[in-house]
């Protein structure tokens, strides 16, 4: 039995589909029974929020009840600020589960977790030293940054120090939280993010149109893919929602090209747009640690234009990747991968290399031994 602890965000992403993609590798590829214990920060309030950070986590007697409940040899912990904290994973520790910390972001010492502010890459937070994200104020509320700041500060090698492997999602976020002066410990493991099924063919020959999937936030880049297409007479659609949908809709008017915003969509009707594409767009302007909406794209056999940043290089081809911001590179790359069936072929044989249910369940049995999991 393994069990999984996971903080759902108040604004959700690509953290929610990893966790419900583990616990199907768990169940499916590693033959194990795997149960999920969540909390909300939604249903936590700001106040109760602020006392878990401070406090490093609520609870935690309900963690070690759960281990206990259900027999749990390995604890996997997502996400864990401010709800579980490292009093969760040490109460699992204490009633005898190995722990695997996963780090999908940056947060361990980044309080927006992403290392980008004020429309461009951050890292002036470094290991405990995080009073630089209260003097940019990056949380938005003086007050709620400086609660982060202290409870990152407080907790961040009790956190790491209650884990008997930490699991990261690529070498480049394992470069950068090392750089940040993250206390890692030596027992770091890389394991994809999952992308369960994989396209028998690329489809792209029928597409019409270039799609965009993600959060509408500064970081994406996704003001850079509307130039980019008006420049090169290519039809945008744009799927998620976010902060910048008001100014993204004003640009995509002064562009004057086609841009349809769909908004935030389930699985089921993102994977219909996929199948309706051409081309796929990744123009983050941060340093991503994986590249969730790269993969998925490549999976359904898209051909794949993204920015060579972060992670992404790790994933995509050389020459499928153009500077990040640059939305004339962009414009002059996407004619020659518009509807490229062989370029969507290429790109299906990789990803299942990169971050097939095979390569993610062979890493994972990896990040258990590490562990020192039974």
């Amino acid at each position: 039995m393994i069990l999984v602890l996971h903080n759902r965000y108040r604004t959700t992403g690509g953290e929610e589909r990893a966790v419900d993609d583990l616990l199907w590798l768990l169940r499916e590829h590693l033959g194990s029974e795997a149960e999920l214990l969540q909390r909300d920060s939604a249903l936590l309030g700001r106040p109760r929020a602020a006392v878990a950070l401070l406090r490093g986590g609520l609870d935690e007697d309900d963690v070690a009840a759960a281990v206990r409940r259900t027999g749990a040899r390995v604890v996997h912990a997502h996400n864990v600020n401010p709800a579980f904290g490292w009093r969760a994973l040490s109460a699992a520790r204490a009633a005898g589960a190995r722990v695997i910390l996963h780090l999908h972001n940056y947060r361990l010492v980044c309080a927006v977790a992403t290392c980008f502010t004020r429309g461009a890459e951050c890292t002036r937070c470094h290991g405990r030293n995080t009073l630089p994200g209260v003097a940019l104020n990056c949380r938005g509320a003086p007050t709620e940054a400086a609660v982060y700041a202290m409870g990152l500060s407080l907790w961040q090698r009790r956190l790491t120090g209650c884990a008997d492997a930490v699991v990261v999602p690529s070498r480049f976020a394992h470069a950068r939280l090392r750089s940040l002066g993250a206390p890692l410990g030596p027992r770091v493991a890389v394991v994809p993010h999952l992308v369960r099924e994989v396209a028998a063919q690329s489809n792209a020959a029928a597409g019409s149109y270039a799609l965009a999937a993600a959060r509408l936030a500064p970081e994406k880049g996704l003001d850079v893919a509307i130039d980019a297409c008006a420049r090169a007479g290519i039809a945008l659609v744009l799927a998620g929602d976010g902060p910048e949908e008001a100014a993204l809709r004003d640009r995509a008017a002064r562009a004057g090209g086609e841009v349809r915003f769909t908004g935030r969509l389930e699985h089921a009707p993102l994977a219909e747009l996929r199948a309706g594409a051409a081309l796929a767009l990744v123009p983050s302007r941060s340093a991503e640690t994986f590249g969730l909406a790269a993969a998925e794209a490549m999976a359904a056999g898209v051909p794949l234009l993204a920015s060579a940043i972060g992670a992404l290089p790790e994933l995509v081809e050389a020459e499928d990747l153009v500077a990040p911001g640059d939305a004339e590179a962009l414009a002059a790359a996407i004619p020659g991968r518009f509807a490229d069936v062989e370029a969507g072929e290429r790109g299906l044989t990789r990803v299942a290399e990169c971050a097939g249910p095979q390569a993610a369940a062979d890493a994972l049995r990896a990040a258990h031994a590490l562990a020192g999991a039974p």
